[in-house]
């Protein structure tokens, strides 16, 4: 029996040096997830940014714009008072229009599975109809 001890510890030596391996795999794993995980939040937090910047700097340049409609207007012989009420009452109707198309975008028309629940509905009613036919009672 002295043969089976050094086997029994050569196999214990064995799993341990498995399991301590498994569990460095685990930590390595998990470290490299972390690191991506991470980098990722990092690059998506800088492309946030720079769309808020671009949105800042677009708001600044449709005010230009806006500004200079004005000028043009009042360019042409048009009182500058005027020239302002005319291009803001453009920009609102603009505003307006962009609000309700975004509003019927928006509107949950299509978005609730209404076929598939009246081919649920019709198949129940098939199988009740089917039931009280061979005169099987509910469950």
């Amino acid at each position: 029996m002295r043969g089976a001890e050094p086997e029994r510890e050569s196999m214990r030596t064995l799993l341990s040096e498995v399991v301590s391996s498994l569990s460095r795999l685990v930590r390595g794993e998990l470290t490299l997830a972390k690191a991506e995980a991470t980098e990722g939040i990092k690059q998506a937090v800088g492309g946030l940014v720079k769309i808020a910047v671009a949105a800042i700097l677009s708001l600044v340049g449709l005010n230009v714009l806006a500004g200079a409609a004005v000028a043009a207007l009042a360019a042409t012989g048009l009182g500058p008072a005027w020239a302002s009420l005319i291009v803001g009452i453009c920009l609102c109707v603009l505003a307006l229009i962009l609000v309700l198309a975004g509003r019927a975008a928006l509107k949950l028309r299509g978005v609730w599975p209404d076929r598939a629940l009246r081919g649920v509905r019709r198949d129940a009613e098939a199988v009740q109809a089917g039931l009280t036919e061979t005169g099987a009672r509910h469950v």
